[in-house]
């Protein structure tokens, strides 16, 4: 095998090392509308700062009154929007490889002509593969956050979402409450009908649990058949009416068991945020709620009440 050293000369390197410091300012100073759009995009996986970047891009190219984009990625639905609509648009649904990566609108007083529709189109084709790479860095972060049999929140996401519930509580002053909800006596259905049956079970339940909730509320898988809800603007009163119709669902719930179809009930807790409280300490007296619910006999709602 040849030296490369005897291909290249040690001299060439200086050369070659300026050359590519050389190309490397000409690509941050150049003014190609491209590859500027191409650099800066390239600088972040956040989608809504990469949008923000494109619709800058493009209103110095082809001017627009408003820019919207909707994705729904995994199982949220992802939206951005700036400026004012007009009576005009035109719109594009992104696809990179078979496939889809959004819809992205553009409207406008004037209609839009032939050029300036063909420079969107460009401006979309440097942009795309960008724009997939942070969907997909979105969906691996919501797959890091999601129970993987129910597509709910898992521990992690619970762990977080206490921690932002608790600091907008005492940022604002409005109650927020925390349910666990237990499923009663779970392990002997798995003991007596298998895990398959069990595992339906618990995915039902989430489908119960999340029909029952309102949109800003959210439901977490907390443990094996334990569930958490949280529960924005809610006293201890409304979170009780919620746990007792959450508990109604639940018993609603008729899986195959052969003579008679399976059931399921649960137990419930409840508990309200308390001033400058911590996620944990929060967490512990629903919990203890829970704990009193079990020991009242299960099927049952009991309240860590905020005043002794």
């Amino acid at each position: 095998m040849k030296n490369l050293t005897s291909i290249r000369p040690n001299t060439s390197r200086p050369a070659r090392l300026a050359e590519l410091q050389q190309s490397f300012q000409d690509w941050n100073n150049t003014s190609d509308v491209m590859a500027r759009l191409a650099r800066r995009l390239s600088t972040t996986l956040s989608l809504e700062a990469q949008l923000s970047m494109l619709a800058k891009e493009m209103a110095d190219m082809v001017p627009f009154d408003s820019l919207n984009y909707r994705h729904r990625i995994a199982r949220q639905d992802f939206v951005f929007s700036t400026g004012m609509g007009g009576p005009h648009r035109c719109e594009y649904r992104l696809s990179l490889e078979g496939h889809q990566y959004g819809t992205l609108t553009l409207h406008r007083r004037q209609r839009f002509s032939e050029e300036e529709l063909t420079g969107i189109e460009m401006m979309l084709s440097g942009a795309i593969c960008h724009i997939r790479n942070a969907c997909q860095f979105i969906a691996i972060e919501q797959a890091a956050l999601t129970d993987s049999l129910t597509g709910i929140g898992n521990k992690r996401a619970l762990d977080e979402a206490l921690q932002r519930a608790s600091a907008m509580a005492d940022r604002h002053g409005a109650p927020w409450s925390l349910i666990l909800c237990d499923l009663d006596h779970f392990k002997l259905i798995n003991d007596n009908h298998g895990h398959v049956v069990g595992d339906h079970i618990l995915a039902r339940t989430a489908e119960k649990l999340e029909q029952a909730l309102r949109n800003s509320d959210t439901v977490y898988r907390f443990g094996g058949e334990e569930f958490a809800i949280l529960l924005p603007h809610t006293n201890e009163q409304e979170a009780r009416d919620v746990a007792d119709r959450i508990r109604c669902a639940i018993e609603s719930i008729r899986v195959d068991g052969g003579e008679t179809p399976l059931t399921v009930t649960a137990s419930c807790g409840v508990a309200m945020h308390l001033t400058d409280e911590q996620p944990e300490q929060w967490l512990a007296r629903a919990d203890e709620a829970l704990y009193r619910a079990k020991a009242a006999g299960r099927n049952c709602t009991r309240v860590f009440a905020s005043i002794s």
